[in-house]
Protein backbone atom coordinates (compact mmCIF):
# COMPACT_ATOMS: atom_id res chain seq x y z
CA UNK A 1 0.00 0.00 0.00
CA UNK A 2 1.44 3.95 -0.53
CA UNK A 3 1.64 6.37 1.92
CA UNK A 4 -0.46 9.08 1.71
CA UNK A 5 2.63 11.52 1.03
CA UNK A 6 3.90 9.48 -1.31
CA UNK A 7 0.44 8.68 -2.73
CA UNK A 8 0.42 12.72 -3.35
CA UNK A 9 4.01 12.66 -4.63
CA UNK A 10 2.96 10.30 -7.30
CA UNK A 11 -0.34 12.12 -8.29
CA UNK A 12 2.30 15.56 -8.33
CA UNK A 13 3.63 13.37 -11.57
CA UNK A 14 1.01 12.63 -13.05
CA UNK A 15 -0.25 16.92 -12.82
CA UNK A 16 3.19 17.47 -14.22
CA UNK A 17 2.04 15.47 -17.43
CA UNK A 18 4.94 13.14 -16.87
CA UNK A 19 3.59 9.78 -18.55
CA UNK A 20 6.00 6.31 -17.74
CA UNK A 21 9.12 6.02 -20.02
CA UNK A 22 9.00 9.80 -20.82
CA UNK A 23 12.62 11.11 -21.61
CA UNK A 24 13.19 13.98 -18.69
CA UNK A 25 16.25 16.34 -18.63
CA UNK A 26 16.80 17.84 -14.83
CA UNK A 27 18.98 21.37 -15.07
CA UNK A 28 19.83 23.16 -12.05
CA UNK A 29 19.48 20.47 -9.46
CA UNK A 30 20.86 21.55 -5.93
CA UNK A 31 20.96 20.49 -2.45
CA UNK A 32 17.11 22.67 -1.81
CA UNK A 33 15.71 20.61 -4.52
CA UNK A 34 12.50 18.32 -3.51
CA UNK A 35 14.17 15.02 -3.23
CA UNK A 36 10.45 13.44 -2.99
CA UNK A 37 9.13 14.90 -5.95
CA UNK A 38 12.77 13.62 -7.72
CA UNK A 39 12.04 10.20 -6.44
CA UNK A 40 8.22 9.99 -7.75
CA UNK A 41 9.45 11.27 -11.28
CA UNK A 42 11.96 8.55 -11.63
CA UNK A 43 9.07 6.52 -10.69
CA UNK A 44 7.36 7.30 -12.73
CA UNK A 45 9.49 7.41 -15.97
CA UNK A 46 11.33 4.24 -14.86
CA UNK A 47 14.54 5.42 -14.54
CA UNK A 48 16.87 7.91 -13.76
CA UNK A 49 16.41 11.56 -14.79
CA UNK A 50 19.05 12.76 -17.51
CA UNK A 51 21.48 16.09 -16.40
CA UNK A 52 22.21 18.85 -18.36
CA UNK A 53 24.84 17.60 -20.12
CA UNK A 54 22.83 15.49 -22.18
CA UNK A 55 22.03 15.85 -26.19
CA UNK A 56 18.76 13.12 -25.88
CA UNK A 57 15.37 14.26 -26.98
CA UNK A 58 13.47 15.35 -24.18
CA UNK A 59 9.69 15.23 -23.21
CA UNK A 60 9.98 17.32 -20.30
CA UNK A 61 12.56 19.48 -18.95
CA UNK A 62 12.67 20.12 -15.19
CA UNK A 63 14.03 23.70 -14.60
CA UNK A 64 14.82 24.30 -11.11
CA UNK A 65 15.12 28.08 -11.02
CA UNK A 66 16.10 30.37 -7.94
CA UNK A 67 16.80 34.07 -8.56
CA UNK A 68 19.81 33.94 -7.69
CA UNK A 69 20.14 31.75 -10.77
CA UNK A 70 21.30 34.18 -12.98
CA UNK A 71 19.30 34.66 -16.61
CA UNK A 72 16.17 33.05 -16.67
CA UNK A 73 15.33 33.26 -20.32
CA UNK A 74 18.73 31.93 -21.59
CA UNK A 75 18.29 29.03 -19.33
CA UNK A 76 15.00 29.15 -21.34
CA UNK A 77 16.55 29.20 -24.89
CA UNK A 78 18.91 26.72 -23.71
CA UNK A 79 16.60 24.18 -22.18
CA UNK A 80 14.61 24.22 -25.61
CA UNK A 81 17.89 22.98 -27.71
CA UNK A 82 17.30 19.49 -26.99
CA UNK A 83 13.00 19.45 -26.08
CA UNK A 84 10.94 17.38 -28.86
CA UNK A 85 8.49 19.02 -30.76
CA UNK A 86 5.80 18.46 -27.89
CA UNK A 87 7.68 19.07 -25.44
CA UNK A 88 7.05 20.87 -22.16
CA UNK A 89 9.13 22.62 -19.67
CA UNK A 90 8.16 22.80 -16.08
CA UNK A 91 10.04 25.61 -14.29
CA UNK A 92 9.96 25.19 -10.49
CA UNK A 93 10.91 28.41 -8.35
CA UNK A 94 10.96 28.38 -4.77
CA UNK A 95 6.82 29.64 -3.28
CA UNK A 96 6.72 33.29 -1.71
CA UNK A 97 8.67 33.80 0.94
CA UNK A 98 11.39 30.94 0.56
CA UNK A 99 14.78 31.90 -0.15
CA UNK A 100 15.34 32.20 -3.82
CA UNK A 101 11.69 33.24 -4.51
CA UNK A 102 11.76 34.33 -8.63
CA UNK A 103 8.48 37.54 -9.05
CA UNK A 104 6.00 35.95 -11.46
CA UNK A 105 6.62 38.89 -13.73
CA UNK A 106 10.04 38.12 -14.02
CA UNK A 107 9.08 34.55 -15.23
CA UNK A 108 6.67 36.15 -17.67
CA UNK A 109 9.36 38.60 -19.02
CA UNK A 110 11.58 35.68 -19.76
CA UNK A 111 9.07 33.17 -20.70
CA UNK A 112 8.38 35.88 -23.64
CA UNK A 113 11.78 36.78 -24.51
CA UNK A 114 12.49 32.85 -24.82
CA UNK A 115 9.74 32.60 -27.19
CA UNK A 116 7.35 30.38 -24.87
CA UNK A 117 3.94 29.87 -23.87
CA UNK A 118 2.94 29.81 -20.25
CA UNK A 119 0.30 27.52 -19.74
CA UNK A 120 -0.22 26.61 -16.40
CA UNK A 121 1.26 26.64 -12.89
CA UNK A 122 1.09 24.45 -9.91
CA UNK A 123 2.21 23.06 -6.39
CA UNK A 124 4.59 20.71 -6.61
CA UNK A 125 5.65 20.82 -3.07
CA UNK A 126 5.78 22.66 0.59
CA UNK A 127 8.70 25.00 -1.17
CA UNK A 128 8.24 24.98 -4.60
CA UNK A 129 5.80 26.27 -7.51
CA UNK A 130 6.13 24.50 -11.05
CA UNK A 131 5.07 26.58 -14.26
CA UNK A 132 4.41 24.72 -17.47
CA UNK A 133 6.10 26.33 -20.65
CA UNK A 134 5.42 24.82 -24.45
CA UNK A 135 6.39 26.51 -27.60
CA UNK A 136 3.73 28.20 -28.88
CA UNK A 137 1.10 26.46 -31.46
CA UNK A 138 1.88 28.57 -34.22
CA UNK A 139 6.01 28.13 -33.89
CA UNK A 140 5.28 24.33 -33.93
CA UNK A 141 3.21 24.79 -36.77
CA UNK A 142 5.91 26.40 -39.01
CA UNK A 143 8.77 23.72 -38.07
Amino acid sequence: MVAAEDAGKIGVADRLGIEPGSVVQEIGWDEDVDDDLRAAIEERVGGDLLDEDSDDVMDVVLLWWREEDGDLADALINATTGLADDGVIWVLTPKTGRDGHVEPSDIAEAVATAGLAQTSNITVSGDWSATRLVAPKSAKSKR
